[in-house]
């Protein structure tokens, strides 16, 4: 027996229990070394006239013998003389594809793509198997050689037979134990599953004998009651599909074998709403198939989605989901990228240099921007479809980035129009101001139709401007974070700030001063608020810590009375904070009760007031506190104390 070179016994544990995560890559990692061999033998073809090469021999096989318990895979490619096996196979992390492909840098070109780089994938073969026997015959030699260890000590070599040029790597697999079970890799199924999942665009035909049914002839004398018989036989089939569906030109695939592909390998039972590719070269060359789906996964907004792109090199899979080429924002998403480029670890199952990923993530992510707003611009229907589904990641996009995405996700955002009766765009919004509207307008609440019955929208309305109603919990969040909205101020030939231009604040009808008041409704308001002092005093002892003040509304027109916030959280995000199971005690809003001096309610108020019926002033103080928070969506403290004070009123 001959003794593994370097530190073996320490070396190839580190290769079989530490290097490589998922023990199903095995198969991934041999029939990419096969690959490699194909492609050398290939190689030579195209410098040496005399090698003639038919289609049938570059092929990998796969095959297994459940009694046996053995798994082969086999290769026609350049195979290997007895010097090469000691060298390639007993010397670990020597790689002899990685050689050849530094050798051949030059001349490759696209015919050739080595996937071999660390020499140590042939090993994770110890991962499934107590044992490893390799015969390989090399291309124009007449005489095979068989490798063969348990992985644990050394090896040997010995003459053996082959047919033909190439390599038989034949895995004998470990036996089932109570902790793990290898009965998965003696199967047709559990082989293909793999194939098809790991090297479903290796570049040569990965074939199988596999199973199928037909049916039999039927017999001369059979009778009418003739029920059909089938039988099982076995036929040479070739398991994957070489060519990725993203390497060939768009103009030569059908959009139902775009839609088909998305569905198939992101288990989705709907076409794609979007389907866009990027083809970059340079530094860093890629190839990427973007799918945006149909509808949103139910499981989009848990925990436990992940987002990611699959991520190939060389045609191989190295990762089912890449979380580093899609943002949070665009965590809908699905497909995949493929680069040569990438620096791999050495098991080829991660990235060395992630700043490669962030470089790709980058442009995937303008790409994705560009044609999300070309669907905005060019097919609103399937945009407004597209935002329903996964508009609210967007503004978590902004809301997240405390504001820093704004300029990026902005003008994708749509949101429903009070005026217009649709959903608009905020430049849509912005385009349609009158000319002196100083702010865009907003309600937060629970439904459209509740928004666009409150007085403070109304009265926003019969100003002649318009006012989005937003009805997700995120909205009010997404507004809180972006501040304003539009392009910076135009300047004058003094370089100063033009009235009128620059960005608009965002601002929640409910929420501060709208300042919608002319200059004489200001004075009237201050007026009525000096002439009712000990009326709004009075109130706001009868209504405790409930409101911060009571003051009088500039915002009201029919209703009597409603309720603002003063400070930064609104009673939507109180709202909403309240409903988050996270145990704490929600933040408070600074509640303002405003009340219009003009409603008849108030002259009521007055004459109690006059009257010095404090008894009944706190009553109408508390009817009119509870009737606001009701015509906001929000709760109010004791229900039966107000049904109660209702009835008293009535009584």
């Amino acid at each position: 027996m001959r003794k593994f070179k370097t530190e073996s016994k320490k070396l190839l544990d580190l290769m079989i229990n530490s290097i490589y995560t998922n023990r199903e890559i095995f198969l991934r990692e041999l029939i990419s070394n096969a690959s490699d061999a194909v492609d050398k033998l290939y190689f030579r073809s195209l410098t040496d006239k005399d090698i003639q090469l038919g289609k049938d021999e570059l092929a990998i096989r796969v095959s297994y013998d459940k009694d046996a318990r053995t798994v082969t895979v086999s290769d026609s490619g350049i195979g290997m003389t007895k010097d090469e096996l000691d060298r390639n196979l007993g010397t670990i992390a020597h790689s002899d594809s990685l050689a050849f492909k530094l050798d051949n840098a030059e001349a490759q070109g696209d015919d050739v793509d080595i996937i071999g780089q660390f020499g140590v994938g042939f090993y994770s073969a110890f991962m499934v198997a107590k044992s490893v026997r390799v015969v390989s015959r090399a291309y124009g030699s007449d005489e095979a050689w068989a490798w063969e260890s348990d992985g644990v000590e050394g090896y040997s070599i010995q003459e053996a037979e082959r047919a033909g040029h190439g390599t038989d790597i034949i895995l004998t697999l470990k036996d089932d134990s109570e902790n793990d079970t290898y009965d998965t890799f003696l199967s047709e199924y559990g082989l293909k599953s793999l194939i098809k999942r790991y090297s479903n665009y290796v570049r040569y035909p990965v074939q199988m004998e596999v199973s199928k049914s037909r049916e039999k002839p039927k017999p001369e004398d059979a009778g009418d009651d003739y029920t059909p018989e089938y039988e099982t036989y076995f036929e040479l089939d070739t398991i994957n599909s070489m060519v990725p569906i993203w390497k060939r030109n768009k103009s030569e695939v059908a959009e139902e074998e775009y839609n088909e592909f998305y569905k198939t390998d992101f288990h989705d039972f709907a076409d794609p709403a979007r389907t866009f590719s990027v083809h970059a070269e340079g530094a860093l060359s890629y190839d990427a198939l973007l799918f945006i789906p149909g509808r949103a996964p139910f499981d989009l907004y848990s925990k436990d989605f992940k987002k990611g792109l699959a991520l190939y090199s060389s045609n191989v899979l190295i990762m089912e989901k890449c979380e580093e080429l899609l943002p949070d924002h665009y965590n809908f998403v699905r497909g995949v990228v493929d680069s040569q480029d990438l620096t791999l670890n050495i098991s080829r199952e991660t990235l060395q240099h992630n700043s490669q990923l962030r470089a790709i993530g980058r442009k995937i992510e303008k790409k994705i921007t560009s044609e999300l707003q070309k669907m905005r611009d060019n097919d609103r229907e399937e945009y407004e479809k597209f935002f329903e589904n996964f508009g609210r990641g967007l503004k978590f996009g902004i809301y997240t980035s405390y504001g820093m995405l704004k300029d990026q996700l902005a003008d994708l955002l749509l949101f429903y129009s009070a005026k217009q009766e649709r959903l608009v765009t905020l430049p849509e919004y912005v385009e349609a101001m009158p000319e002196g509207q100083k702010a865009i307008y907003y309600a937060a609440g629970e439904s459209i139709d509740r928004l666009g019955k409150l007085p403070v929208v109304k009265t926003v309305l019969g100003k002649g401007y318009d006012v989005l109603l937003c009805t997700q919990d995120v909205d009010e969040f997404c507004f809180q974070s972006m501040m304003t909205y539009g392009p910076e101020p135009e300047l004058d030939a003094e370089d100063k700030p033009i009235e009128g231009t620059g960005p608009k604040e965002l601002k929640n009808v409910a929420s501060g001063d709208l300042d919608l008041a002319s200059e004489e409704e200001k004075k009237e308001a201050e007026e009525a608020a000096k002439e009712n002092e000990a009326l709004f005093a009075a109130m706001k002892d009868a209504l405790g810590d409930a409101v911060t003040s009571v003051a009088v509304s500039s915002r009201l027109t029919d209703a009597p009375a409603c309720i603002s916030a003063a400070g930064p959280i609104s009673l939507e995000m109180e709202r909403i904070m309240a409903q988050m199971p996270d145990g704490g005690e929600a933040p408070k809003s600074e509640r303002v009760l405003e009340l219009n001096v003009k409603h008849r309610v108030f002259d009521v108020l007055k004459a109690a007031q006059e009257a010095g019926d404090a008894d009944k002033v706190k009553l109408y103080a508390e009817v009119l506190y509870n009737q606001a928070l009701i015509v906001e969506g929000m709760p109010i403290d004791d229900p039966v104390a107000y049904a109660n004070a209702v009835t008293k009123l009535m009584a």
